[in-house]
């Protein structure tokens, strides 16, 4: 199967990457890091690169182009990145960057993808976090309401190829923390155990090509996610800001 990995430079979209290809899949390598990429292709059996900013989306929009003459069976939206501050410390360039890499651009390759994908051999995986699955995120802002979006629009794009007997699969990905340059790129630090890449990359794969729509990896964070349930949104937004200020 011919697979499209955004955000493959490090991190998650890597590992993926590196799995899909050691399952006997092509890659095709998509960042903004040409040099990250290119050391990555020599790596992998059957790959190609893709230079391409999703925050720029005059790129984008090319990309979208690229996109529709490959036809790739298999479309991983991985890339993405956080802020971390209160809401007066981040600057709005840096949100807008944010919005357009992990909303912008995520939905207009989700929708193009659907112009040509219809049969059960199709599957899009869209990687939102476990801040998707929250109320909010007191210090993150921005990036948790951007996670939100990648879920609720998932999920709700599975209903309606459901009803329009679409037999493409689409999954939302909603890792807690993983060991990857986020925090660096966020300007933060963890303050809970993180998993590895390597894990996450395998078990999204694995769960997306049998059919599951939420992948949650880790034991941990699925319990946490259930318990948070149960508690009232005021209750749950302060526990998450005393998380949040632990990273500074």
């Amino acid at each position: 199967m011919k697979c499209l990995v955004t955000g493959a430079s490090s991190g998650i979209g890597r590992d993926i990457s590196r799995y899909l290809s050691n399952l006997g899949h092509e890659v095709i390598l998509v960042s903004s890091n040409k040099e990250k990429l290119n050391v990555l292709k020599k790596e992998l059996f059957n790959s190609k690169v893709y230079v391409c900013d999703l925050s720029n989306q005059s790129e984008v929009n090319k990309f979208l182009n690229f996109i529709l003459k490959e036809k790739p069976e298999v479309v991983i939206n991985n890339a993405g990145f956080g802020a971390f501050g209160f809401y007066d410390e981040v600057s709005l360039k840096r949100e807008e960057d944010m919005i357009n890499v992990n909303v912008i651009s995520l939905h207009k390759i989700t929708r193009t993808c659907l112009r040509y994908m219809e049969g059960e051999n199709n599957f899009i995986l869209n990687v939102s976090s476990s801040a998707g699955l929250m109320p909010g995120g007191p210090m993150m802002s921005a990036y948790y309401a951007t996670k939100s979006y990648v879920r609720s629009y998932s999920l709700g794009i599975y209903k309606e190829l459901k009803i329009k007997k679409n037999k493409t699969h689409i999954s939302v990905l909603c890792p807690g923390p993983v060991n990857t340059n986020f925090n660096k790129v966020a300007g933060g630090t963890f303050s809970v155990k993180a998993l590895s890449s390597e894990y996450v990359a395998k078990y999204a794969v694995d769960n997306m090509f049998r059919g599951k729509t939420l992948i949650v990896p880790g034991f941990s964070m699925k319990l946490g996610v259930f318990f948070s349930r149960f508690l009232p949104s005021k209750l749950l937004l302060s526990i998450l800001f005393k998380i949040q200020h632990n990273k500074r």
